[in-house]
């Protein structure tokens, strides 16, 4: 509950403080005067746009500040905390400043906040209703929000939400999964196609170098043959030719002969021996080298073939037979992965085929419970109107679902559609049905939507009426009506006072009227005062007693606060109040 406002340079209001308190209060005065700076500075309060041309004349900047009583309000108290305020004994303190030249600064227990979270702490504590306010009653999400709250269907749509919920995030996923497969798809055909390449030709590790030595030695065998017999021949020749062989034994020869002359010589006669002995064993490997060396074309072709197909591979993936070998291997655990992706797909296709029967049940639940209460809020606007001078008004609201054309394949429908039995539905995150009040304001006149067929008293009264009926159920503490009797007098304007004094029972409510009918039925009046200097005009606020109600609600039947007459009307009035019952 708001316990107290004090409004700075604010329009025509100098410096005012509006202590509040629960039930009914009513906000009147001239033409003029400022009331609705009142609704402006709550505005403001909730996060509402900043104009700078709201600013005092002459004033730097406007403030207005509001003391809400915390005590039965935990989520405020946390909202505040989260925010980096702090609540105090008496409430929480919410405030603004609107500069000259359009600046704005917010404030919530003391620390400074963005407006957006300004409105996201006070958005839950007061519920204003103007004139422009009535348009959202025409919304049909505002429709369909009142009639849920009538019928209190928090657990029924929170059942429902959930399924929505699951359903959306599930079909979102096998999307994507969907788009992904065609790529995957594509990725594991050519993965797929390498691994058999490599399969197919087979390839052993380090066999290219293998290959490389081998085709180098086949397409060589001539020249390397007749290397090999040369260096043969000179090493040992058949033929009777100088050889090394020949050499080195002539020079054995000579040391043997001198070495027992000598040690030295006979070290040297050593070493040539050793020397002898390799010479043989060399002459005998490169002649059986020579041997070995054989042209085989046959083998050459087949090798020629093989490395051409290991080059196939190499020039694909990778530089080496080992790089490809690791390639395939790599690829073929990536297949295993990929060839997953129809399980998935069959997975969260069943998993979403069961939540669209799973949420088909939760919506016609609910839909079912909203035709119920449909009926019930019907009658009891419709009784309320009959009160308020519109006793042939019947209101009648419809649950209809949001009906579609059969997808072209029902197996896989568009998101948004569902099948409820032989039916397709829209659906969205409230439900499947579209909500729409329809007024027949006059005996035998044909139910009409209400922005079709309500003039803006009847509009105003339909919303009051709706609010009364959901008085009860409504988890806002605070109301407040700007005008909302415009167009309305007589026996309806005392029904309106009657019915938002009977609001006021479950709720605290502000009304700013002028309608003494509406005035008399206050907990506490407050009128706004207009004084003017000659040049400077400032309107103050002034909490009335009951000398003080008589002259202003005189005033508001007669325009004379001190007429006898009006005088005496006042009181009748405010007698008529007093002993009035309330609307139930």
């Amino acid at each position: 509950m708001i316990e107290e406002i004090r409004i700075s340079s604010l329009g025509v209001i100098d410096s005012s403080t509006l202590e509040l308190g629960p039930g009914l209060t009513v906000i009147t005065g001239e033409t003029g005067a400022g009331k609705t700076m009142v609704v402006t500075a709550l505005g403001l309060l909730l996060g509402g746009r900043a104009d700078s041309g709201a600013v005092r004349a002459g004033a730097k900047q406007a403030r207005v500040e509001g003391l809400v009583a915390a005590r039965s309000l935990p989520d405020l108290v946390s909202a505040v905390e989260e925010a980096g305020g702090e609540a105090e004994d008496d409430g929480v303190v919410l405030a603004r400043n609107v500069s000259a030249e359009g600046r704005s600064r917010a404030f919530a227990g003391g620390a400074a906040v963005p407006v957006a979270t300004l409105a996201e702490i006070a958005e839950p504590l007061v519920a204003v209703h103007g004139q422009s306010d009535q348009h959202r009653l025409l919304k049909a999400q505002t429709q369909r929000q009142a009639l849920d709250r009538f019928g209190a269907l928090d657990k029924l749509l929170a059942t429902y939400g959930k399924v929505h919920d699951r359903l959306v995030a599930t079909e979102r996923e096998l999307a994507e999964v969907v788009a992904t497969a065609r790529e995957r798809a594509r990725e594991a055909d050519l993965l797929r196609f390498g691994v058999d390449e490599v399969e197919a030709v087979a390839p052993q590790p380090g066999e290219d170098a293998e290959l490389a030595a081998e085709e180098a030695r086949l397409g060589h065998a001539d020249t390397l043959r007749g290397a090999a017999e040369q260096a043969r021949e000179a090493l040992s020749s058949e033929h009777g030719s100088p050889d090394a062989l020949g050499a080195v034994a002539a020079a054995r020869g000579l040391l043997e002969g001198v070495r027992d002359h000598d040690p030295e010589a006979a070290a040297l006669a050593d070493r040539v021996a050793e020397v002898s002995y390799l010479l043989s064993d060399v002459a005998a490997d490169v002649a059986s080298y020579a041997t070995r060396i054989d042209t085989d074309p046959a083998r050459l072709a087949a090798v020629s073939e093989r490395r051409a197909a290991l080059i196939g591979l190499t020039r694909k993936y990778g530089d080496t037979v080992d790089e490809v070998l690791a390639w395939a291997e790599r690829s073929a655990m990536r297949l295993l992965d990929l060839d997953s992706t129809d399980d998935k797909i069959k997975e969260l296709s069943a998993e979403a085929s069961r939540l669209r029967v799973e949420l088909a049940q939760a919506g016609g639940r609910l839909s079912e419970a909203r035709v119920k209460a449909a009926k019930r809020l019907g009658t009891a606007v419709s009784d309320e109107l009959t009160l308020l001078a519109m006793p042939h008004a019947v209101v009648t609201i419809r649950v209809s679902p949001r009906a579609a054309e059969p997808p072209a394949d029902p197996e896989h429908p568009p998101a948004d559609l569902l099948q409820v039995g032989e039916r397709w539905v829209r659906f969205g995150r409230s439900g499947l049905d579209e909500v729409e009040f329809l007024l027949a304001a006059n005996t035998g006149s044909e139910p009409r939507p209400l922005h079709k067929g309500a003039s803006g008293g009847e509009l105003s009264r339909v919303m009051l009426a709706v609010e009364v009926c959901l008085a009860g159920t409504s988890p806002v503490p605070t109301f407040v009506f700007d005008e909302v009797d415009s167009g309305v007098g007589g026996a309806a304007a005392v029904e309106i006072g009657r019915r938002l004094a009977t609001l006021a029972d479950d709720a605290q409510v502000l009304v700013v009227t002028h309608l003494p009918q509406v005035a008399a039925f206050a907990d506490r009046h407050v009128l706004v005062e207009k004084s003017s200097d000659g040049s400077v005009t400032s309107s103050g606020l002034v909490t009335l007693d009951d000398a003080g109600r008589e002259r202003e609600l005189s005033r508001m039947l007669a325009g004379l606060a001190e007429s006898d007459t009006a005088l005496a009307h006042a009181r009748e009035l405010l007698e008529l109040a007093r002993n009035a019952p309330r609307a139930r």
